[in-house]
């Protein structure tokens, strides 16, 4: 899953969602000095990625996707889910997405301090592009589509993603439908077991 989902996922406590940022940025053994949230964040992170890729629904989907971008159909889903999961955001949450957008940018200023030297890259980008709310503007995929192929060290065709994007659009948002509530209800579960703090 990408960025909004992930923060959206790791529920209502800021250190959690703090340590969802991070999953992206976090590689090998989760640092031990970090706090005991923002462990649990991107443990999470980690859970839902795996739950995400072993997925019946989502091997299937991409099965789906032609040459050249089936190598890259793992990237082409998360990022139209966000997408797919920004138009819908009322569905999913009590707080607007502009709100929510907002309050996950002041999250990661506060805690500047714990952000990689990539994740503060990454965040100002999201700040100049008013990301993860304008992930909600079809036109916006295309810009973050071509940012990542940018990106990747090797050539690729994610650039013009949205072509193959919008040739599957209704099987996509048909998989994200019956998808996104097991996620979440994964998610929710997941956060439930947590030993309380109390």
């Amino acid at each position: 899953m990408n960025h909004l989902a992930h923060a959206l996922l790791s529920g209502a406590d800021d250190q959690i969602r703090l340590g969802g940022m991070l999953g992206d940025f976090s590689r090998g053994t989760i640092d031990p000095t970090l706090p005991d949230g923002v462990r649990q964040g991107i443990a999470l992170h980690r859970a839902i990625d795996s739950f995400t890729d072993q997925h019946a629904e989502l091997v299937a989907l991409r099965a789906h996707f032609e040459p050249p971008f089936r190598r890259y159909a793992g990237i082409l889903i998360d990022i139209w889910f966000d997408h797919l999961l920004a138009r819908e955001f009322a569905r999913w949450s009590a707080m607007p997405l502009p709100s929510f957008s907002d309050a996950l940018l002041a999250l990661l200023d506060k805690n500047d301090a714990l952000l990689p030297e990539s994740l503060h890259r990454f965040s100002r980008y999201m700040q100049v592009r008013r990301l993860p709310a304008a992930y909600a503007e079809r036109e916006m995929i295309g810009e973050v589509l071509a940012g990542v192929s940018a990106r990747l060290s090797r050539d690729n065709p994610l650039a013009a993603g949205m072509v193959e994007i919008s040739r599957l659009e209704p099987v996509l948002k048909q998989a994200f439908d019956r998808f996104f509530p097991q996620l979440d209800q994964f998610t929710r579960e997941w956060l439930d077991s947590l030993p309380s703090s109390s």
